[in-house]
Order: C-alpha cells, then structure tokens, then sequence
C-alpha cells in the first residue's frame, strides 16, 4: 500500500494530537493517578526476508527511540521511530527504512528489586499501528524498480524494562513481530521479528 507524503503528513499529524491529547490528560490527572513518561534509546535488530516463504532471509541493524505514557493501572499510550539499514540483502541491493508508530501500551511493574523509589522491573506488552518509508533499495511497480517505497506498518509484542532509579533505567529486552506492506515481487508484505535492547530509559515524570 504506498502512502503520498500528504498522507504521511496527515498520519504523523493525527498521532502527535492523540499523543498531545493523553500527555494533557496526564498533567492533569491528579497525583494519585501517577501518572509515568518515560522515553528509551534502544539498539534494534530486525530479522527480514525479502518474501515470505523464501530462504532469503537477513539481518536490519538500526535504533530506535519511543516514549510512553502511562496513565492508570498500567494502561497508557506509546510512539515510536525506529531506523534499520542492511546492505548487501541481495544482488548487491542495500536497503534503509524508517518506521513511525502509535498506539496502546500496558506495564506492569509488580517485581521489586530494591524499595519502591529504587530498582525493580517493568514488563510491558503494546499493539502500535502507523507507517514505514523505505529508500536506498529496489522495490518493484508496475512501471518498473523505484528506489522508494511506502506501507502501512504495525507491530506488536513487549519487553523488561530495569528501573535503577526514579529518573533512569534500562530497556533490558524487547521483542516484536513487525508487518509491513512494502512492494516485492511475491505478496507484497513482510513478516518480520525485531529484537531490542541495552538502551537508555529515561522516566521524566514521577513513578508511581
């Protein structure tokens, strides 16, 4: 599914108003609803392949960066922007993609590692929906090969988050499942696996 860049502009416009609109409800909640902010820094590797059913498989390395909000119980919002590259992937084709998401999240963070204001773990699983651009490649029209491409994108899946203090911490693991619908020359999507980690997590608000 290509998206134009109005549409891309129109999608990253109604994800920052939604983000916008719980960060409002957030600072404004009362202190009890403890509310938590928190942005993460991560390493990503995404396990591709260039169709399913292929053996054609290889490795995206990249980064990302998130924000999450968590606004009651455990239940909140998160957004996404994760950058992955992999040269070579095939007949001397590179590949660079840039992902943007948004969607629910839920953390839980029953396991304690030290006393409330210290260590302890977060585990948290989100569903998170958006768009993907691809470039520097060659993805396959009716017309011909075009160096860039656009899809819908989605992932879904969760990871363990160290809390080391009340202001940092670390994403220790993450693991999801990635779809997007960039052109190839089979069906036309990819099923993929990204595995995250040994990033900075940064809490800018409060823990509860």
């Amino acid at each position: 599914m290509r998206i134009s860049v109005c549409g891309r502009l129109l999608l990253a416009s109604v994800v920052a108003a939604a983000f916008s609109s719980v960060l409002a409800q957030a600072q404004n909640a009362p202190l009890k609803s403890s509310a938590l902010l928190d942005v993460a820094l991560t390493y990503a590797g995404e396990r591709a392949q260039i169709a399913p059913g292929t053996c054609g498989c290889f490795w995206l390395q990249g980064g990302g960066a998130d924000a999450a909000l968590t606004l009651w119980e455990g239940l909140g919002a998160s957004a996404t922007v994760t950058g992955a590259h992999a040269s070579n992937y095939s007949s001397g084709v590179d590949v660079n993609k840039i992902a943007y998401m948004f969607g629910p999240r839920y953390t839980f963070a029953g396991w304690s590692l030290g006393t409330r204001e210290q260590r302890r773990l977060q585990v948290f699983g989100e569903a998170l929906f958006g768009g993907v651009h691809a470039f520097s490649g060659a993805f396959p029209t009716s017309t011909g090969l075009t160096a860039s491409a656009n899809s819908f994108a989605m992932q879904a899946g969760g990871g363990i988050n160290l809390v080391l203090s009340r202001k940092i911490g670390l994403r220790l693991f993450q693991a999801d499942y990635v779809r997007t619908d960039l052109p190839n020359s089979y069906s036309k999507s990819q099923n993929d696996v990204r595995l995250a980690g040994n990033g900075a997590f940064l809490a800018v608000v409060a823990f509860p």
